[in-house]
């Protein structure tokens, strides 16, 4: 194992050396405002005559080259509570329609038109702030983690205030970002800012400080210095309270048993200085009235659902950026969930946050109850994180996790687990090459060496040019309970990427180009009479694809794929999902190659759709893939859209066929910017369910909501396979839920 870690870091050095000088940043400069700032949209107080302006934005999509041909001009100025922000978005085409998908706060950008600011307090090019806003004053807020490089995680939700107005050429704006929301250095009088632009009518996407089109528009790493006349001050005592209440009834017509539940809690946010942040929690509702989308799953392995429980959200990547997509040490949702079902949490506290420029901690402890019907007992978790920038950009990681049982004040036999980590992530001061390379390993009760694992990624993206290295090892009894791990551990794995982009000289096509893709793992089990210098493992799960991807100009997609795959099976399998029938036999291995094709419309148009085939052999037999997706916006009211997917499995007797279908229609409708309801059927043949989920949400205060939801689950037997279970409740129930932030 360390002959493998010791492998991984000369790996790293190699991949990661070297690096060029960035360019000069442009400099905006921010003065107190010289009066009440009167939050209308109409930025026509004297103040804002007095600002400074930044103007000129570079186009970043479709090209990256050239001076934005939609002029937008951003200012700022500031008071002792907020930060504000001013924009005059100019229109100079003769259709007055936007691109809107809804009035629902965090929509997606990249798909609207819409005017955002992104802002590095410490600048580290690390971590920072996104506010975001839609022609009608829609909200959209977010967390930037990795310097911006994979975008913004708008799970984070916090309070500021923004107004629209619209004139014949023109929408302008203001927004309010109270200091109280934010973390920065109170004694600086340098930050790092970018705004940005979408105007969506000419597929164009822009920003002040140039961001090239292979980056996202987020990017810490192109953002621009802004000046301040005098150091942002402590705002105050900044505490919020944000109780709840909930009252629910539910009927398991399985067992005939009904419950009803009326309970409360809430969170505690306190803000120990202008960069550290305390969030407390008693009796915390972690039952999610947004329900997760239900998918189709045709590996072994596990899917991974994202987190959306706003405890855990603030400063989330110090503690779950740890590890890769598919072995993650620490996954918050292993708190408080188990298998699907909620474990009662008596509460917690979680301290995060910059201690200096160059520092950031994070230190987690929770406490969970005992449950009888999931036969768990209560945990304690303890999660301790370290974080330390150099090299500019790059920065230095520690991880200490503890999960363990105490029965009568005595630590539980074999209930612990204890897990430590250090990761190493770079990026370049050019942002050409980026990077990680971490080492974990884990103490527990389980007898048995080989409980480490170890990583390394790297990426080189140019204008034309990505390469992408993936590679990581993990030992035979390495399994992060409080993890995630996306495949069998015992595991070596590699997976490198390398794709070329052409942009043509065309009116049609932003570009296209071809694609090598090659995922391989093998067995880091060690037969005897085998010599472990040599012995690389035996081969496990491998794919090898060729791909060609082509972007049209009016933003259709289309991705073409050639794989061909290799499986060992290390226990029995049943690939079609039957019941009671013959597995395929662990020991054996297959061969097998298929064809897939995705096209996706474009998606400015009211009416847009996705497209997906997939054919080819499967293990012994072979599949057909089809899935449809279709959008239909209503502006800016609704969006009513549906997926339908269908899988059907072929293998030859006695192996059962599979006829796989999961449909989802979805209804959104955004009465106003504050009224909302959701209706989201989901119909899933392999676990022979149909869910009907409907929520009607109300914020009637800032960050204060009602919620009612109600949630119906039937059996639902495919009715092209062959079943003697019939259709039926199994449980319905509804919850009414009140949450009310105080600020303090």
């Amino acid at each position: 194992m360390l002959r493998s870690f010791f492998i991984f870091i000369l790996l790293a050095t190699y991949c990661l050396a070297g690096f060029s000088q960035a360019g000069n940043p442009p400099v905006h400069q921010i003065h107190k405002a010289e009066g009440k700032i009167q939050l209308d949209g109409i930025p026509d107080e004297e103040s804002w005559a007095h600002s400074d302006s930044a103007s000129g934005f570079w186009m970043s999509v479709p090209y990256d080259t050239a001076i934005a041909a939609t002029r937008t001009v951003a200012r700022m100025t500031y008071d002792d509570k907020n930060i504000y922000v001013s924009a005059v978005c100019y229109d100079d085409l003769p259709d007055r329609s936007f691109v809107i998908q809804s009035l629902k706060r965090d929509y997606s950008y990249p798909v609207s038109d819409g005017f955002g600011i992104y802002l590095d307090p410490f600048c580290d090019q690390t971590n920072g702030f996104a506010f975001t806003c839609n022609p009608f004053g829609v909200q959209r807020e977010g967390l930037l983690a990795n310097g911006g490089y994979f975008g913004v995680s708008t799970d984070w939700d916090n309070r500021w205030f923004v107004e629209t107005h619209m004139d014949k050429d023109r929408w302008t704006l203001e927004m309010a970002i109270p200091f109280k929301s934010i973390r920065y250095n109170k004694g600086t009088t340098k930050w790092m800012v970018n705004f940005s632009r979408n105007n969506l009518k000419r597929n164009e996407g822009s920003a002040w400080s140039r961001v090239p089109r292979t980056y996202n528009i987020a990017s810490l790493f192109h953002t621009g210095e802004l000046i301040w006349d005098a150091p942002p001050q402590k705002t105050g005592a900044n505490v919020s309270i944000i109780p709840y209440l909930i009252a629910s009834s539910a009927k398991d017509y399985t067992i005939k048993k009904g419950t009803d539940k009326f309970d409360g809690g809430g969170d505690a946010k306190i803000i120990v200085s202008s960069s550290l942040n305390l969030d407390l929690t008693v009796n915390p509702d972690f039952s999610q009235v947004e329900v997760d989308r239900q998918q189709t799953n045709l590996s072994r392995f596990s899917l991974f659902f994202p987190e959306k429980r706003n405890f855990f959200i603030e400063n989330s990547d110090l503690f779950g950026a740890f590890g890769f997509d598919k072995m993650r040490p620490f996954f918050s949702r292993n708190i408080g969930l188990y298998q699907g079902s909620t474990i009662p949490i008596y509460g917690g506290a979680r301290l995060s946050g910059k201690i200096n420029k160059r520092w950031r901690i994070g230190m987690m402890d929770m406490q969970t109850k005992e449950s009888v019907t999931l036969h768990q007992p209560g945990y304690n978790f303890g999660v301790m994180a370290l974080q330390y920038n150099l090299l500019g950009k790059s920065t230095i990681s520690a991880l200490l996790l503890n999960r363990e049982s105490y029965v009568d004040g005595k630590l539980k036999p074999g209930a612990y687990q204890r897990l430590g980590g250090i990761e190493f992530n770079y990026a370049s001061k050019d942002n050409l090459l980026n990077g990680k390379v971490f080492y974990h390993h884990i103490l527990d009760s389980i007898s048995g060496d080989d409980k480490s694992a170890a990583g390394i990624y790297s990426i080189y993206k140019s204008t034309n040019w990505t390469y992408e290295f993936t590679g990581d090892f993990s030992g035979n009894n390495f399994n992060p309970v409080v993890g995630y791990l996306g495949y069998d551990n015992g595991a070596l794995h590699v997976q490198p990427r390398i794709a070329y982009s052409i942009y043509p000289d065309s009116k049609k096509l932003i570009y296209h180009g071809p694609e090598v893709f090659v995922s391989q793992y093998w067995s880091s089990a060690i037969p005897e009479g085998k010599l472990s210098r040599y012995y690389v493992g035996k081969p496990l799960d491998g794919q090898y694809r060729f791909g060609y991807f082509v972007k049209w100009r009016n933003t259709a997609i289309a991705t073409m794929y050639l794989s061909s795959w290799y499986t060992y099976l290390r226990r029995p399998y049943d690939p079609g999902g039957g019941v009671n029938k013959p597995k395929l036999p662990a020991g054996t291995s297959y061969n097998y190659a298929d064809a897939y094709l995705n096209f996706t419309s474009d998606f400015r148009k009211k009416m847009n759709y996705q497209l997906t085939a997939d054919y080819g052999s499967y293990f012994n037999g072979d599949k057909w893939t089809w899935i449809g997706t279709l959008n239909l916006r209503v502006q800016p009211i609704a969006i009513l859209s549906a997926v339908v997917e269908r899988d059907e499995i072929r293998l030859p007797a006695p192996y059962s066929n599979g006829y796989l279908t999961l449909i989802g229609p979805k209804f959104e409708f955004a009465f106003t910017r504050s009224i909302f309801f959701t209706a989201f059927l989901q119909y899933n043949s392999q676990i022979s369910n149909l869910n009907i989920n409907t929520r009607f949400q109300w914020r009637f205060a800032p960050m204060s909501d009602l919620f009612v939801v109600y949630t119906d689950n039937y059996f639902a037997p495919d009715p092209s396979a062959v079943s003697d279970m019939k259709f039926g409740v199994k449980n319905r129930g509804v919850v009414l839920k009140l949450n009310y932030w105080f600020t303090l």
